[in-house]
């Protein structure tokens, strides 16, 4: 069976799309929301990303860690941002090559609130599916990329809805 290349997931939260953009389009925020993620470090000029925009992601898997190059592909503020995954290492990203694209969207609802939409594309489109297929199952544990970043989008929304419906810190109000 040909392997699924492509998985999303979405979800409502009560703030408006350019709110939502702000917190999701923040690489060294994203350990926030992402099972896997511990942030990032902006190469060159920080600030408001753009495109170009080259990152640098921390991830913790157990006790697995590495490192992930990362540009900036789309940045349009309250509609999308996205990034493709371009070398990967374990201290320094050393090994190059299409590995994937995440993207994330945001739609007003009609009565209020945003659709933010998580989707994760494989791009490693010059792997034998049974290659891939070897590789996903021994580096997730016996699960496809698909099926596993699938739970980790699920687990992403849901940590960031939480935190949207959760309300403003304030001096007074600390949790």
């Amino acid at each position: 069976m040909p392997r699924v290349l492509t998985v999303s997931g979405s979800v409502v939260v009560p703030i408006a799309p350019r709110e939502a953009y702000a917190l999701i389009a923040d690489p060294a925020g994203m350990g926030r929301w992402s099972p896997e993620n511990e942030g990032a470090v902006v190469r060159g000029e920080d600030g408001a990303p753009y495109p170009g925009m080259v990152f640098d992601g921390r991830n913790r898997r157990g006790f697995v860690r590495w490192t992930t190059r990362c540009t900036v592909t789309a940045a349009e503020p309250g509609e999308r941002f996205a990034f493709k995954v371009r070398a990967i290492g374990l201290r320094r990203p050393v090994v190059r090559g299409p590995i994937a694209t995440w993207e994330y969207r945001f739609a007003a609802e009609p009565g209020g609130g945003t659709r933010v939409t998580e989707t994760w594309t494989d791009d490693r489109r010059g792997w034998p599916d049974a290659a891939a297929w070897l590789f996903d199952h021994v580096v997730t544990s016996g699960h496809s990329f698909a099926d596993f970043q699938r739970r980790n989008i699920a687990a992403t929304l849901r940590r960031f809805a939480e935190r949207c419906a959760a309300p403003a810190e304030s001096p007074g109000n600390r949790r």
